[in-house]
Order: C-alpha cells, then sequence, then structure tokens
C-alpha cells in the first residue's frame, strides 16, 4: 500500500488511545512524529517515531501529509488552519470546532487547497449504534416514536489542572459527550425542526456545564439526549420506542477500555461485546410477539481510518464531512442559546 505518514499533535489520553493503535496497525498509514511538549512516553511504546516537541516540526516536513489535531478544544481552528495552509490533510478530534464561523471557515479553506478534512466521530462505529442503526433501519420496532440516549458518567471530583475544567469558551460537557451524541443523532434522523436544551453544573465547585438534558425535534417523534457526570448506577443506554415495542440498550462498546488497558486492536473478536449487555427486543414481528436477546454487532474504530485511507488516496467519499460535523456545532450553540433564553429553539 502507498502508505500515509502521519503526524500527530498531542499523546494525551486521545493521542495514546484513540489515534496510535490503529495508526500503528493499520497498513496504509505510517505514524512519522508526534508532539510532546513534556514527556508523555510515546518513545518507549513507539521506538521507530520521531518525537517533536514543535507543531512547526509537524507542519513544515514535507514528508508528512496527515496531521491529527488532537488538541485542547479551543486550539483546533488555528492548528487546523495553518495544517491545511501547509497543504496537510486533516483530522480533528470531535469538537470540530467551537464555532460555526470557525467551522465553515475551515471547510472553505481545505475546498479551495483540495484537501481532506475529517471530524474523529468513532462513536458512529460503536457496536451499540451500529445495533441500533439495524434496529431503526429494519422497523424491528415499527414507526419510532421516541428515541433516548444516554452517555453517563460517575466524576463528583473537579480535577485540577486540565483544560477541561476551565470556563473559557467551548468547555463543557455538551461540547465533550455531547459531541457524540449529537453526531449519533443527526446521523440516524438528520437535522431536527427544533430543539430545547437544559444545561446545568451540578458538581460542587465545578465552573462548566456537566449535565445535559437536550429534546430534538422531528416529525411525530423525539430524540433525547442526556448526559450527567454524577451518576454511578448506569441505566439504559439507548431506549428506543415504537408503535411495535421496544428495544432497551445496557452497557457501553468495550472498545475504549480494551484500549485504555493497552490491548492492540487486531484479531476477529476485536469489538465484540459480552453478552450480557445485549440489548433486549421487544416487539412483534409478522404479527408473532418476539422478547429476546439481540446480538450487538461488533464495534470497529478500524473504519473511520479505513475510510480515510481510501478517500485520500481514491478519492472516495469521506464517512465524516466536516459539513456534518459543522452541523453538531449548529445544534450546540442552538442549545446554549435554548438553555440560556429557556425557550424552544427553531432550526
Amino acid at each position: 500500500m502507498d502508505r500515509i505518514n502521519v503526524g500527530l499533535a498531542s499523546f494525551g489520553m486521545s493521542g495514546m488511545v484513540f489515534h496510535a493503535p490503529f495508526l500503528t496497525t493499520n497498513p496504509g498509514f505510517q505514524l512519522k512524529k508526534i508532539l510532546e511538549r513534556t514527556p508523555k512516553g510515546s518513545k518507549q511504546i513507539f521506538p521507530e517515531v520521531t518525537v517533536v516537541n514543535r507543531y512547526d516540526d509537524l507542519v513544515n516536513d514535507p514528508k508528512i501529509e496527515l496531521i491529527v489535531v488532537n488538541t485542547p478544544d479551543h486550539t483546533h481552528f488555528d492548528l487546523t488552519r495553518e495544517a491545511l495552509l501547509a497543504g496537510k490533510h486533516v483530522i480533528v478530534e470531535k469538537p470540530f470546532t467551537i464555532t460555526t464561523a470557525e467551522g465553515s471557515d475551515l471547510i472553505e479553506l481545505a475546498r479551495k487547497k483540495n484537501l481532506v478534512l475529517t471530524i474523529f466521530q468513532n462513536r458512529r462505529w460503536d457496536g451499540d449504534f451500529l445495533t441500533i442503526s439495524r434496529v431503526i433501519k429494519e422497523g424491528l420496532v415499527g414507526q419510532l416514536v421516541e428515541f433516548e440516549s444516554h452517555f453517563d458518567r460517575f466524576r463528583n471530583y473537579i480535577q485540577d489542572g486540565t483544560w477541561k475544567e476551565d470556563p473559557s469558551r467551548g468547555t463543557g460537557n455538551i461540547y465533550n459527550l455531547g459531541s457524540h451524541m449529537i453526531d449519533q443523532a443527526l446521523m440516524l434522523f438528520g437535522m431536527p425542526e427544533g430543539l430545547y436544551a437544559d444545561l446545568e453544573i451540578r458538581r460542587e465547585g465545578s465552573e462548566v456545564n456537566d449535565y445535559y438534558d437536550i429534546h430534538l425535534y422531528y416529525n411525530r417523534f423525539k430524540a433525547i439526549l442526556k448526559s450527567s457526570y454524577l451518576v454511578r448506577e448506569p441505566g439504559p443506554r439507548y431506549l428506543l420506542q415504537g408503535t411495535l415495542g421496544s428495544f432497551v440498550k445496557h452497557g457501553i462498546d468495550p472498545q475504549e477500555e480494551l484500549l485504555k488497558s493497552g490491548e492492540i486492536p487486531v484479531g476477529e473478536d476485536w469489538g465484540r461485546e459480552d453478552e450480557h449487555f445485549w440489548g433486549i427486543l421487544n416487539s412483534e414481528i409478522r404479527g408473532e410477539p418476539v422478547r429476546n436477546r439481540m446480538e450487538t454487532i461488533p464495534g470497529n474504530y478500524h473504519a473511520f481510518y479505513d475510510n480515510l485511507y481510501e478517500a485520500i488516496r481514491e478519492g472516495k467519499e469521506l464517512a465524516v464531512k466536516p459539513e456534518e460535523a459543522l452541523n453538531v456545532i449548529r445544534i450546540i450553540e442552538a442549545a446554549i442559546a435554548s438553555n440560556r433564553d429557556k425557550c424552544m429553539v427553531e432550526l
């Protein structure tokens, strides 16, 4: 394969867990340089990679074709713009940008430079999301009347020294986990007609929103997206209610925890979920009632990079288009406005 040389702009959790393992196991890519302003051990894990301490060392390297901008959210616009101006293809970590104006500028720049710009919306390839997508597409609960998605955590403390707890522009759970959940809803249903959002600060001492409840209104049904940092005993991840029945899914895709534990993402069983977490379908098929567990489709974050290789080398269609990521930011901006004004926002 004609391998794509890659520069990784950060080796924090995102770089260590979500990018480097796939860049080093996918035959279409060669991880050439990693930016570490403070040593984090990338050289010990990947001895063949060159470690640098300046972003310019990635941007100005003529051998690097693709840069992964996985830096703090508020830096995404400037660093992505710099990479595009230097003629590099770019992956931007979610959220794409902080504002729609910034995102629109980057999309136009990438178009003018004829470069590939995409956003790392890896949760499209979670096994549970692939499974509920099938349930909806095949009409297994009939006509959908309500969709509910939860992405909860238990983090009842304020982490010191992290930009994610800084109340400057572009922080809070709405940009963090909200970027994933909104993207999934838009993939399933498209842009809503309107929304109502409740954003709150629930942890003592926090200065950023750590809870949201977003209602997206569509013709004849509603999608509810909820997340909180104060959920110790999680409920269902997804609840689908339709005219024929229900689908309820607990648990979360296992890939992140496997990657955090150091597992290499290879093998036929990668992304398979334990049967204990398979969702329950309680519905009717061809007039006959059914209630059984439905096997979860294996998750596959590899698909993001497989598609990106084809987009860069073969000109195929991007799986995650920047225009789609821009719509996620539109929803976030509308949610912030809805919460501020305590009203429905029409879209």
